[in-house]
């Protein structure tokens, strides 16, 4: 292992590999067009296309209510990200690198473990979506419908969900660098399918489809009883828990931009501005699919092949797989790649991870349609952002309320017990125990009834209780040894 800054600590080789080590500045290429490309595709993909468009159903709001709780989650998720990418954009080191200063040189496994169970989570979920544009395409082209179903797919679906499978590992395979040009073609051609979608359902539906944009969910049977203003802030919730994951290990991409600048630039486009134009296509579509077919449809694919247009069916399918592709290598397939790395960086590399990534993964998304989205899709998505929510609050109050923004790279990859983040036996159980707390009562907030009037604020309050549980734990801590060294 090569010489950070100073003297390496002993077992460094149980620490480091060439994946987590830090990237020379010379070396981030990356710029505010690939960060805004990793929110576009993020924002564009069948799942969040499905979930915003889901937001504008559920709970009875005015329509232009809910296109403004969402843009408003977009800048929030900005906010946030710019405080975890920071760090690694200094260092140039992942999150689960990051994360050791605060849950120790080997408790960091821990988080980077749970960050990496919940992306291959979403990374099976999303390949099921990705694989349902490639069955539009097969079945468009082969003039195949329906037939026989095994645990809710077809034939051609099951086809469809392999070669997603075979496609994305294969990608990951030829580095991050051709992952960033694949998002910088798929990403804005997403919106001008979308686009082209809207004209089409306008010129379908007439000038009648505007007026009908902000009241045709009001006041359906799916209002929430709590009211309109606690429905506003749900909504703001659940898309800010949509973002929980890569919100968290958004050092992942941020360490390969060349400077902060840049990074808040791609932030700001790519979020706020990004998520207000594509909620307003996802509301002005959801809302078409009610005027032209009496549904409330909310998979774009689904739209698509309704619209019944051969050449937009095309064009749409191929760019939905892009899309969602591209956000499940950034966000749910190259973290936990990075995640299970760390475990044991010696003996497993990043492109090990990402296999053990995709076999994991491939299971979930085969029982997507019989099992796991039952749960539905705002209580799906509530629930893994609730459970992610404490170690964001971790991460950020240590680095920036505990150490000032200011961390020795060196005991970062040091297993010498002086190090200052060896801790007890390399875990902050501090810290843990801070997690432990406030995941268990941020994941009550949407499954317990007692709680159901903090429904959809689970991962404002998981953020907010690790965060003070961290920093109070820290500083009891620092009195102590303050009174025992007097």
């Amino acid at each position: 292992m090569a010489n950070l800054s100073g003297n390496p600590g002993p077992q460094d080789g149980s620490l480091y590999n060439e994946d987590l080590a830090p990237i020379p500045a010379s070396n981030r290429k990356w710029g505010a067009f690939e960060i805004f490309n990793v929110w576009n595709n993020d924002i564009q993909s069948l799942f969040g296309y499905t979930l915003a468009a889901s937001l504008f159903i559920t709970y009875g709001l005015n329509g232009w209510a809910v296109f403004a709780a969402i843009v408003l989650a977009g800048f929030f998720v900005m906010v946030l990200v710019n405080l975890t990418g920071r760090p690694s954009v200094k260092h140039g080191v992942p999150y689960p690198v990051i994360a050791r200063a605060s849950m120790g040189v080997y408790g960091a496994r821990f988080p980077a473990l749970v960050r990496g169970i919940v992306a291959i989570f979403w990374y099976g979920v999303q390949t099921y979506f990705a694989s349902t544009a490639v069955a539009l395409l097969l079945n468009t082209l082969l003039g195949t419908e329906g037939g026989a179903e095994f645990l809710g797919m077809t034939a051609i679906g099951w086809l469809s969900y392999l070669i997603v499978c075979v496609f994305q590992v294969a990608l990951f395979m030829k580095g991050i660098d051709w992952v960033g040009k694949f998002l910088n073609w798929a990403g804005p051609f997403v919106y001008l399918v979308m686009i082209a979608l809207c004209l089409v359902i306008w010129w379908k539906a007439g000038n009648g489809i505007f007026s009908a944009l902000g009241t045709i969910f009001e006041g359906s049977e799916a209002t929430d009883p709590r009211g309109p203003v606690a429905a506003f802030f749900t909504v703001v919730g659940t898309m800010i828990a949509y973002f929980a994951a890569v919100v968290i290990n958004f050092g992942d991409f941020s360490r390969f931009v060349s400077d902060e600048r840049a990074m808040k630039r791609g932030n700001f486009w790519g979020l706020p501005v990004s998520m207000a134009f594509f909620s307003f296509i996802a509301l002005f579509v959801t809302a078409g699919t009610v005027v032209l077919f009496g549904e409330k449809l909310v998979n774009p694919a689904d739209i698509v092949e309704r619209v019944d247009n051969v050449l937009l069916t095309l064009i749409a399918a191929v760019t939905f797989f892009a899309a969602t592709v591209g956000i499940n290598l950034v966000a749910n397939f190259i973290p936990p790649a990075y995640d299970i790395a760390n475990l044991n960086p010696e003996k497993i590399s990043a492109k090990t991870g990402g296999i053990i990534t995709a076999v994991i993964a491939f299971f979930i998304g085969a029982l997507w349609v019989t099992v796991i989205s039952n749960i539905g899709i705002a209580g799906f998505v509530d629930t893994l952002g609730a459970f992610l929510a404490p170690l964001y609050g971790i991460l950020v109050a240590d680095y920036y309320l505990v150490r000032k923004q200011e961390i020795d790279m060196d005991d970062l990859f040091s297993a010498d017990p002086a190090g200052r983040y060896h801790y007890t036996n390399g875990w902050n159980m501090k810290a843990i125990l801070a997690f432990a707390i406030a995941a268990l009562f941020s994941v009550a907030t949407v499954w317990v009834p007692a709680l159901s009037e903090l429904s959809g604020y689970g991962w404002v309050i998981g953020a907010v209780l690790g965060g003070v549980l961290h920093l109070g734990l820290t500083r009891m801590q620092s009195a102590e040894v303050g009174k025992a060294a007097h």
